[in-house]
């Protein structure tokens, strides 16, 4: 089955599902009842995830829900983030944005405020705002081979001057149970559109259908079970390896549904909600910087490869110094200033394909002799 027929395929079947229930398309999630108050009932009824990335968001983030569908994680993400916060949902189905589109005004007024807007394009491609190019072709249709590569010329200077998602402009990516329908062939591409959108620091909540083997390719040309969310899931182990080829780093597993949504053949299919993070790309600087893990394992490996022994002084760079100090690794590890700080600007190149042990001397400094006085500790709470 060719691309262009797979993905004309899952929208046919979400088109018709926006205009009524499809049972099949979706996996039982529960969700919190407070954010379902405000959203109208015609979004509810034709809502198709397996997961709900919502519960991992934060007040004041903007967050890019990818193939949104009606607009229901969208308008609880709207409630999550709040009135400082912004939300864009992006789809390729005209009947989903419908009535996703109809339903943001009711939800703002019920809110008292509006921060949701909803977008068409298509999810491997974040560039190319379809409801633009579809404008342009409104006004001068195509009647030949002429025109026909005249609307690619189009196309790519609507991506470079009218970005659908500009480069580093959101701060949590989103998507419920979409990624899956995506032909194999072009899920590369996607993965690098989520990395490019995020802004540095910025992460991905994602919850999607995954297999525990690889699905065979009998399976994948059948265009049912692949717009069902079957044909074209990931492996659990692939799912995670996506992350980690696209860049990002501190991928963990949020959920795993115990039980198989679906079992085909034998394979066995369930819901994962993975976090990654973007922000570990750059040079590498040496500042006499050491960090120590924590435990409870006797080692651990990063994304970077630096091998950490439970306890020990390790050297590492600037960056990842600073990384190990934020989500996801906070509180796994001591990190230990230099008595002298060496200013950025005076650093020198660090090998960051190790993590070598770092001797406190080189943190202290060579010259440090110092010898404290010895408190006398006479009261009970006194002592340190």
């Amino acid at each position: 089955m060719s691309v262009a027929n797979l993905e004309q395929s899952v929208k046919q079947r979400y088109g018709d599902g926006a205009q009524q229930c499809e049972p099949d398309l979706c996996c039982p999630i529960d969700y919190d009842p407070k954010y379902l108050e405000a959203i109208p009932a015609e979004v509810l009824e034709r809502d198709y995830g397996c997961g709900d990335p919502s519960r991992h968001l934060k007040p004041g983030e903007t967050v890019l829900d990818l193939g949104s569908g009606t607009g229901k994680i969208c308008f609880i993400a709207a409630q999550v983030v709040g009135a400082e916060g912004r939300v864009i949902g992006i789809d390729m189905t005209p009947e989903m944005l419908a009535v996703a589109r109809d339903a943001a005004p009711v939800v703002g007024e019920r809110l008292g405020f509006a921060n949701v807007e909803f977008r068409s394009g298509r999810i491997k491609d974040l560039t190319l705002d379809l409801d633009l190019l579809e404008d342009r072709l409104t006004e001068r249709p195509v009647h030949s081979v002429e025109d026909l590569m005249e609307v690619h010329a189009l196309s790519d200077q609507l991506r470079l001057d009218r970005p659908l998602v500009a480069d580093g402009s959101v701060d949590v990516v989103v998507s419920n149970c979409v990624l899956n329908l995506v032909a194999n062939a072009e899920k590369r591409q996607m993965f690098d559109e989520i990395y490019r959108v995020l802004r540095r620091g910025g992460r991905v909540v994602i919850s999607d259908i995954v297999s525990d083997e690889e699905v065979p390719l009998e399976m994948q040309r059948d265009p049912e079970l692949w717009s069902g969310c079957i044909s074209g899931a990931f492996t659990e182990t692939g799912f995670l390896a996506a992350f980690e080829e696209a860049g990002f780093h501190g991928i963990r597993v949020l959920e795993r549904q115990a039980e198989p949504w679906r079992t085909v053949d034998g394979i066995e299919f369930r819901s994962l909600t993975v976090e990654a993070f973007k922000g570990k790309e750059g040079p590498c600087f040496e500042r006499n910087q050491a960090v120590v893990y924590k435990g409870p394992f006797k080692e651990v490996v990063d994304d970077d490869g630096h091998r950490l022994l439970r306890g020990h002084r390790h050297a590492v760079c600037d960056k990842t110094y600073r990384l190990y100090q934020q989500e996801p690794y906070g509180g796994q590890f001591d990190v230990v200033e230099p008595r002298r700080e060496i200013p950025l600007e005076e650093a020198g190149p660090f090998d960051c394909s190790r993590a070598p042990l770092r001797h406190p001397k080189e943190t202290k400094g060579a010259e440090y002799h110092a010898t404290s006085e010895v408190v006398a500790c006479c009261e009970p709470g006194d002592c340190c």
